[in-house]
C-alpha cells in the first residue's frame, strides 16, 4: 500500500486578487511560501518515518516551488515533475475574477469557455499523472512500502478527490484552501479517500474507495 498525501500549492497574488490562474504560471507569494512551509511542518506529523518518501509535483512554477520548500524542510530528495498534474486550463477565463466570468458565461458549472479543458479530460490526465508519479515511486523503493507527496492545484485535486469518493467529496461550496492537505492511499490500482481538508479549517474524514483507472482509461 502507498500512502498518499495531495497538497495544495501555496499561495499566489492571483490567488490573493481572487483572478482564475489555470494553467497560467504565476508564481507563489511570500505568503504562499510560509503557507509551504507551514504544510511541510504539518507533513512531517503525518508521515509515517520508516518509509521512504518521494514528492512529485506539476510543471507549473506555483506547485513546482511548493514541493521544493516541503522536500527542503523534510530533508527529502529532488521532486519529480508530471506535466499531466497541471492545473485545468481555463481558456479564455484565465486571469479574470469570479465576477467577470459569470458576465461573461454564466454559472461556473455550465459555463462553455472558449479555449477551456473539458473536465473528463481533466480528471482522466489527473489520474494519469497519479498512475505515473505513485509508480514511479514504488518502482524506486520496492519492495519497501512508500509515501507519496504530489503537490498540485484546487481544480485538478477536487477530481482526484471526487474519483476516489465517487463523487461524494468535496461538498458543494467547498474550498480546497491553498497549503491543504488530502489523505489518501493506494493499494493495487484502487484510491482511497481518508480525509480532506476544506476552507475554515474544516477536515471531513471518509471512507472511500474507487479504482485509480478512469472509466475508459486504459
Amino acid at each position: 500500500m502507498t500512502s498518499l498525501f495531495l497538497v495544495r500549492h501555496g499561495e499566489t497574488d492571483w490567488n490573493r486578487q481572487r483572478r482564475i490562474q489555470g494553467s497560467t504560471d504565476i508564481p507563489l507569494n511570500d505568503a504562499g511560501r510560509a503557507q509551504a512551509a507551514e504544510a511541510a511542518h504539518r507533513l512531517r506529523g503525518l508521515i509515517d518515518a520508516g518509509r521512504p518518501v518521494a514528492v512529485a509535483a506539476s510543471d507549473l512554477g506555483r506547485a513546482q516551488e511548493t514541493a521544493g520548500i516541503i522536500a527542503e524542510e523534510l530533508a527529502l530528495g529532488p521532486v519529480a515533475v508530471y506535466p499531466d498534474l497541471r492545473e485545468r486550463s481555463y481558456g479564455q477565463a484565465e486571469g479574470l475574477r469570479p465576477e467577470e466570468f459569470s458576465e461573461r458565461w454564466g454559472s461556473w458549472d455550465r459555463a462553455e469557455v472558449p479555449g477551456a479543458e473539458a473536465w473528463p479530460a481533466v480528471r482522466r490526465r489527473a489520474l494519469r499523472g497519479l498512475r505515473a508519479a505513485v509508480g514511479d515511486a514504488r518502482r524506486a523503493t520496492a519492495p519497501a512500502a512508500s509515501t507519496v507527496v504530489i503537490v498540485s492545484h484546487g481544480a485538478l485535486l477536487r477530481e482526484l478527490i471526487r474519483h476516489a469518493s465517487a463523487g461524494e467529496f468535496p461538498l458543494d461550496g467547498e474550498r480546497l484552501p491553498n497549503g491543504s492537505i488530502h489523505r489518501l492511499h493506494v493499494e493495487r490500482d484502487h484510491l482511497s479517500l481518508l480525509s480532506y481538508e476544506a476552507a475554515e479549517d474544516a477536515l471531513r474524514v471518509t471512507a472511500t474507495t474507487e479504482s485509480i483507472v478512469a472509466s475508459g482509461q486504459a
